[in-house]
């Protein structure tokens, strides 16, 4: 069964940069996604990428600050975060299909595999 280990997460001001890592183990490639849930608020997509071609996916609230990558040889996915936003204060999870479906998506029930939460906190 796979393992998902999330890190980089904290606290930061407004317009500052954070890197979220998402290491998976074993060696298979998965499609993976970030969601994040702020307080009081119902847990929310963020960034997906396909587990082949790399395509990826962004909630509109992200576009042009977030960027999802991965590097394959540590199976590692990454949420590079930019221009961050008191708004983006949340728990963070990453997520894979351990059934190895292939397209990113922006849908919760498509993951079977949650990691531990990480929180970012921005401050004004």
């Amino acid at each position: 069964q796979v393992r998902l280990v999330v890190s980089g997460g904290g606290l930061v001001q407004a317009g500052g940069s954070l890197r979220l890592s998402c290491a998976a183990s074993g060696r298979a490639r998965y499609r993976v996604g970030w969601f994040r849930q702020a307080p009081g608020k119902e847990r929310e997509f963020v960034a997906a990428i396909s587990r082949a071609t790399g395509s990826r996916l962004y909630a509109d609230s992200v576009k042009g600050r977030f960027t999802i990558s991965r590097d394959i040889a540590k199976n590692t996915a990454y949420l590079q975060m930019n221009s961050l936003k008191p708004e983006d204060t949340a728990v963070y999870y990453c997520a894979v299909d351990s059934s190895l479906g292939a397209a990113a998506s922006q849908y919760e029930n498509e993951y079977d595999t949650w990691g531990q939460g990480t929180q970012v906190t921005v401050s004004s």
